[in-house]
């Protein structure tokens, strides 16, 4: 049975490090991206403060259809270039909005939201979905925790296979954005 780990009195960067020793835990010996999807989503949702939603999107089709989340109910689909998930997959990079409001074409799931944090899930040149993150707390998303959410997705995309093809291997794009900073794994 898994414990979640006491994160409450921990730096940024240690609490990231003690998530990244939990989802390997959990994720051990299941190779479905659904099912380690979903937990990485109630790991995160349960193990950050301050954060109001947190879900996966797929690529299916040429739009982004929800997936494994924590959180109130959300939008279904999203366009590419519409709101901030849509705009990740548009410029393939992670985005990081201190204030939704002031976001062109933002999509309103939930209105407590105040800032949001949109990982694409690349591996290779293929585009597997987004990783989103919402708080309702103005500025909540900083680069000490996307380097860390970049790591934790790192483990995430190595412990899974995807549509029943091999668990991706070698570098993913979140990987190599990071090659200057520490790594949190560690």
């Amino acid at each position: 049975m898994f414990e979640m780990p006491r994160l409450s009195a921990r730096s940024k960067p240690a609490r990231y490090r003690a998530l990244a020793e939990a989802l390997r835990s959990l994720l051990a010996g299941e190779r479905d991206f659904l099912a380690n999807a979903a937990n990485t989503a109630a790991l995160l949702y349960h193990g950050l403060p301050r954060l109001n939603w947190v879900g996966f999107y797929r690529w299916l089709d040429g739009e982004l259809v929800l997936g494994p989340f924590q959180g109130k109910p959300a939008c279904t689909r999203i366009r590419p270039g519409q709101g901030v998930c849509g705009t990740a997959v548009a410029r393939r990079a992670t985005i990081v909005v201190p204030d939704v409001t002031a976001f062109p074409g933002h999509i309103a799931c939930d209105p407590a939201s105040r800032s949001e944090i949109v990982i694409p899930l690349i591996v290779g040149d293929r585009l597997l979905g987004v990783w989103d993150m919402d708080s309702p707390e103005p500025g909540r998303f900083d680069a000490e925790d996307q380097a860390g959410l970049e790591c934790l997705l790192e483990i995430l995309l190595a412990n899974s296979a995807w549509e029943g093809a091999p668990a991706p291997r070698g570098r993913s794009r979140a990987r190599a954005r990071r090659t200057d900073r520490d790594r949190v794994e560690r």
